[in-house]
């Protein structure tokens, strides 16, 4: 059998393939170093615990521990992110409760005084347990939020909300309590990262622009040892507690009606007085379960159940069930005091959530007890597009210290 011969290397040709061969190797050392690196951000692994100095009292921290799994776009920002478990109080009962959440700080040295902080009040996301934004891996859609305000400078906290990601009752549009639940949501932020300041402010839209009125009410009061600059409520859920004379009325928005059966559920738990008979009809008596849910599978036969809603489904089947919701309504209603700091308020003159005028009548109220207020009708907005383009630039004013607008009418 002939062999193939080749002829002999020259000293020049074998350094040339030695130099080429050791390049070859360089480059593909330096390519798996850079996919080492990237795949150890990227990849996820299990949860890590925080250490964190024991306490008591509100915003003392139960527990605390890393988030391997927030998106990898997220994680690639080098954001330091933690879910905590931590202590707060109930608005209504002035109950001690324990409150999940989820905190976050800029990678690298802080600034002079320490990160600014954001807490961040979401919207509605359901009345159950698994409903909470921590219990979903993006946040249900809020990592890529605090994400973008860390690579601003901020430190960010995002309360669950009571009952919302940790065991309890959510009392849904509770706005006081969902407020202390932010305050305290700061309070565990700077518990778990050294370097965030104790100036503050809360941001929120829908019932999270109900709660970040609300924490900028109690701020002063029940966290003194913080100093809030401002709030800013987009469509927030101040006071709704007309929905029942809607209600019976039979004028409730396709919107409005699967949010009442969240009120009556959410009242119906906490309240033994509070009978769900009272407040079902037709369709709603049959798929009331299905109604109650928030994610998983039931997500679309709730959507389904929604749409079959009649207009007397869900509302009072007497005047003293219609007394007895609206007295719970009146007392989770905004204002309830004059705020710390001033305010911004955006909601939309075309809201099917939030009848514009309710918002209209709160904010004047605020005024009347001597809050600043920059409020902002945008007529032909709704509840989830309104325009709040200028937000951050009026926190940014408040956090300098620079005069705040004030469209009240004294």
């Amino acid at each position: 059998m002939n062999r193939l011969s080749l002829p002999p290397l020259s000293g020049r040709q074998k350094f040339a393939i030695t130099v080429s061969v050791l390049l070859i190797v360089t480059v593909m050392l330096i390519e798996i170093t850079v996919v080492v690196k990237w795949w150890s951000v990227v990849a996820p692994g299990d949860p890590e615990p925080i250490p964190v100095a024991a306490g008591s009292g509100p915003g003392s921290v139960v527990a605390a521990q890393t988030m391997p799994q927030l998106p990898w776009q997220v994680r690639l920002t080098r954001v330091h992110a933690a879910k905590v478990t931590y202590r707060s109080t109930n608005g209504t009962t002035g109950d001690d409760t324990t409150v999940s959440g989820t905190v976050f700080r800029p990678d690298g040295a802080p600034p002079a005084g320490g990160w600014p902080v954001i807490a961040f009040g979401h919207g509605t996301t359901g009345i159950n347990e698994p409903c909470a934004p921590s219990e979903s891996d993006d946040l249900k859609g809020l990592a890529t939020v605090a994400a973008n305000l860390t690579r601003g400078g901020y430190a960010v906290s995002i309360a669950d909300y009571q009952g919302l990601g940790a065991p309890g009752v959510h009392p849904y549009l509770d706005s006081k309590t969902a407020g202390l639940n932010m305050i305290d949501s700061v309070r565990a932020l700077r518990a778990v990262y050294p370097g965030v300041s104790s100036r503050w402010a809360a941001f929120g839209g829908s019932q999270g622009g109900g709660a970040s009125w609300a924490a900028d009410e109690q701020s002063d009061v029940y966290a003194k040892e913080l100093t809030m600059v401002g709030s800013v409520a987009l469509s927030p859920a101040a006071d709704v507690a007309g929905l029942v004379r809607k209600a019976q009325d039979g004028q409730l928005t396709d919107d409005q009606k699967p949010v009442l059966q969240w009120v009556v559920e959410s009242l119906a738990r906490s309240n033994p007085t509070i009978n769900r008979a009272d407040f079902r009809s037709g369709s709603a008596i049959a798929h009331w379960d299905v109604l109650s849910q928030c994610n998983g599978p039931q997500l679309d036969a709730r959507t389904k159940a929604a749409a079959e809603l009649g207009p007397h489904d869900i509302a009072p089947t007497s005047d003293k069930a219609a007394r007895q919701l609206t007295d719970a309504l009146q007392a989770y209603a905004l204002p309830q005091r004059r705020p710390s700091a001033p305010m911004l308020v955006i909601y939309g003159g075309r809201d099917t959530y939030i009848d514009p005028v309710w918002t209209q009548r709160a904010v004047a109220r605020a005024c009347s007890e001597g809050a600043v207020i920059d409020s902002e009708m945008q007529p032909d907005k709704g509840h989830a597009n309104v325009n709040a383009d200028r937000a951050f630039g009026w926190l940014a004013d408040r956090f300098a210290d620079r005069p705040a607008p004030d469209r009240c009418q004294r």
